[in-house]
């Protein structure tokens, strides 16, 4: 069952609005490589766009009604918008569920130290990453650094033109024999993936010891303390991440495909997010959840696991004069969602990791996982047939190019979404989003039609009907 091409049925217009759109999504993950970034960057637009904080609605007691367009932030890490539907919340919410966090190395609470006149940041990677892919990159430093006084000041290095860049050192090839007879599991580790952030001493004054303790150091401590006004224990209550530094590109001589950094899973992020600004007056309420802590497990505050979003729907349906338990409990059971996340592209160097009939293929539309989890199905959701039916029903109506895959052979490996979390409240939910080829590594690769395919389908979703007469 061969689906087809996007790009071979594209007219003129078509194919100039997938780059337009690939523009913008281009400078949104250019601009935006951490959490924090992106729901800022959210919560900002959602401000422009006539989303009212529910803290607002809150304080003045007003009552929401159909149209109404609200948004919740979460530690300033996660963010759910909501526009109130036609139909009571009761009766469920359409839910498109997409994370913004992404793989990358996290600078630890004491890490600077020096060794032999070089200056390092020692760190702990974040998420599942291929560890010798980080090193001898150009890297940058996004993040926040938080006082004892509750002052914030907010980190970017890197990214400049005049900006410095960091770097993870590795050792040579002329003396890596030890290192070239190791598993790629084991050729860098997790401890030597620490950070060069200088080299020049402090200038030794008259009278001091020549063999002063850590002049490199010292002489950093003087550079953040001027520039950024930080102590070396400000690093005790700091959130900063090491990530590659530059913008995103076109990619190829046809510039079809977009290479940039945490496009797992901004390149689901970003359409689901532009869909619900597009959303009208929805007939049942339409939500965009964007939330943290993905790629470790969904774990936290900010994670999926978190109560923040049923929290957050408990007060929307309060300040819309529909709240009760029982009818909580219904609004969640009956919302269907769209677990927006990306799907492994099949790769031609790596075939024998795939198997053809149920892989994704870059180019071919929004990707479907009616499943996830490895080998046995094993941490899946496994959406229902009748679901995917309704599914189905919507795109081709729309004539949304769409692809259905597994994530690799059955017995290769495997992975997981936010998916399960969201179906432990009887929600009918499915995995969908965008193919990607180096998933998780420094620079992804995306498809321009995948992601315009995606908004279309994201759009589309948000303005179907309740699918639960299908059982």
């Amino acid at each position: 069952m061969e689906r087809k091409n996007a790009w071979e049925s594209y007219t003129k217009k078509q194919k100039d609005e997938v780059f337009a759109f690939a523009e913008g999504y281009k400078e949104f993950i250019s601009n935006n490589k951490t959490e924090r970034e992106c729901a800022a960057t959210f919560e900002k637009r959602a401000l422009e766009a006539g989303f009212v904080r529910i803290e607002d609605i809150l304080k003045k007691k007003k009552k929401l009604k159909s149209g109404d367009k609200v948004f919740c932030s979460n530690m300033g890490k996660e963010i759910a918008m909501f526009v109130i539907g036609k139909e009571p919340i009761e009766n469920g919410m359409n839910i498109l569920g997409a994370h913004i966090d992404s793989p990358r190395l996290d600078i630890k609470q004491n890490p600077l130290y020096e060794s032999e006149g070089l200056a390092l940041l020692d760190t702990h990677y974040y998420g599942g990453i291929k560890k010798y892919q980080w090193v001898t990159l150009p890297l940058a430093l996004h993040g926040v650094v938080v006082k004892k006084n509750g002052e914030k000041v907010y980190i970017n290095i890197g990214e400049k033109d005049d900006d410095p860049v960091f770097g993870v050192t590795d050792i040579l090839i002329h003396l890596a024999g030890k290192q070239m007879e190791k598993k790629a599991a084991k050729a860098v580790e997790g401890e030597k993936l620490d950070v060069l952030v200088g080299s020049m001493p402090e200038k030794t004054s008259a009278g001091a010891e020549k063999n002063e303790k850590d002049p490199v150091v010292k002489a950093l401590k003087k550079i953040l303390k001027k520039e950024y006004g930080i102590e070396e224990d400000d690093f005790l209550s700091a959130e900063i991440e090491v990530v590659p530094a530059g913008a995103a590109r076109d990619f190829g001589f046809d510039r079809s495909l977009i290479m940039g950094y945490g496009q797992d899973d901004r390149s689901c992020a970003y359409p689901s997010f532009e869909a619900i600004l597009k959303a009208g007056t929805p007939r049942r309420t339409a939500v965009c959840l964007l939330v943290d802590k993905e790629e470790i497990g969904s774990v936290g505050a900010t994670g999926m696991t978190s109560r923040f979003f049923e929290n957050m729907t408990a007060e929307l349906m309060n300040a819309a004069g529909q709240y009760s338990e029982l009818g909580l409990r219904r609004a969640l059971a009956a919302s269907c969602v769209l677990s927006s996340d990306v799907s492994a592209a099949f790769d031609p160097n790596y075939a024998d990791c795939f198997e053809k009939k149920n892989a994704a293929f870059l180019g071919k539309g929004i990707v479907f996982n009616k499943f996830t989890g490895s080998r046995g199905k094993s941490g899946s959701n496994d959406a229902n047939a009748e679901y995917m039916g309704h599914i189905r029903d919507i795109l081709d109506k729309k004539k949304i190019f769409f692809q259905t895959a597994e994530l690799g052979k059955v017995d290769e490996g495997g992975g997981g979404t936010i998916a399960y979390i969201l179906a432990e409240y009887g929600m009918n939910v499915i995995d969908s989003g965008v193919a990607v080829l180096n998933m998780h590594a420094p620079w992804e690769i995306t498809s321009k039609a995948d992601l315009y395919e995606a908004l279309k389908c994201y759009e589309a979703f948000l303005e179907s009907a309740d699918p639960t007469k299908l059982y």
